[in-house]
């Protein structure tokens, strides 16, 4: 068991759960925990034993089932799903053909915590891929979770809170998830097409600049996808340069281009993920960035 997860059992056990928390952390584990913790708090057993029970009604209830497919805009499909079928625990995530977690979804929250919860006992909203909420969805949920509805918690998850607007991350109780770490992008346990990338991004001095604008060119198309292929990018490329850094820095080379461009990576996944931005634009930027990091 993980300290996050013995710190949030501990928590409902003792009855001293907070409004808002915060998951961060990449891969599946955060939106495990998260599922596992809103059917915890729901879970009418015995809170000294296993939670959740598996034999109380609310436990039930809120059993796996098939997912439904949301649509951010509540056109073709729900702008949120329960878990399981417990009315009082709703999930948020990512419709599966948009880059954010709409507005539409969040005010679509509120709507359904004006009411009075379903079953009386403590209600629960994730929202996964809350990185990918943009600045004024994160404003109308600020409002929520600065005043929570009674016995309500909101659990944000995320891989990593950067894209976060301060005031959101003050709010919520954060809680990190360690994981191994990947292997280096150069070796040989990395997939071929991260090692293709990372051979790319090292031959940027050759490119000339023409070069360079085509293989941004690359990054066109359906935002969604080329969103995701952006996000590649620059997770590929922040990798490969803290490796670069690590090594140089090791040898006593000024790494402070480097530290530059990991900074510019930084602030491109910002744009993609907070502003909308072109994720065309945003590679461009990035490329720009590492080449001049290495020339």
């Amino acid at each position: 068991m993980s300290d996050a997860h013995e710190r949030l059992l501990g928590a409902v056990r003792a009855g001293r759960v907070h409004s808002a928390y915060l998951f961060a952390g990449p891969g599946d584990v955060p939106r495990r925990t998260a599922h596992w913790f809103a059917r915890a708090l729901a879970c009418s057993g015995d809170a000294n034993g296993e939670l959740p029970c598996e034999a109380c009604p609310a436990c039930r209830r809120s059993r796996a089932g098939e997912p439904v497919a949301l649509d951010a805009e509540g056109k073709k499909g729900p702008l949120y799903r329960h878990v399981g079928e417990h009315p009082d625990l709703l999930w948020v995530e990512r419709a599966e053909d948009k880059t954010r977690v709409s507005i539409q979804q969040v005010r679509a929250l509120q709507e359904v915590f004006r009411l009075k919860g379903v079953e009386g006992g403590r209600r629960v909203a994730v929202i996964a891929d809350a990185e990918w909420l943009n600045q004024q969805a994160q404003n109308a949920l600020l409002r929520t979770i600065e005043e929570p509805p009674p016995r309500t918690t909101f659990v944000l998850v995320c891989a990593s809170p950067a894209g976060l607007l301060a005031t959101v991350r003050s709010r919520c109780q954060r809680l990190d998830f360690a994981v191994e770490r990947a292997p280096s992008p150069t070796s040989a346990e990395a997939p071929d097409e991260v090692r293709a990338l990372a051979e790319r991004i090292a031959n940027l001095p050759r490119l000339s600049l023409p070069e360079l604008l085509d293989w941004a060119e690359e990054f066109r198309g359906p935002r969604a996808i080329a969103a995701a292929d952006a996000s590649h990018l620059l997770g590929v490329g922040a990798a490969w340069l803290h490796e670069r850094i690590a090594s140089h820095a090791a040898e006593g080379i000024d790494v402070s281009g480097e530290l530059a461009a990991f900074g510019a990576l930084g602030d491109c996944r910002k744009s993609l993920a907070q502003r909308n931005a072109n994720p065309q634009m945003v590679a461009e930027r990035a490329l720009l960035s590492l080449r001049e990091a290495l020339a």
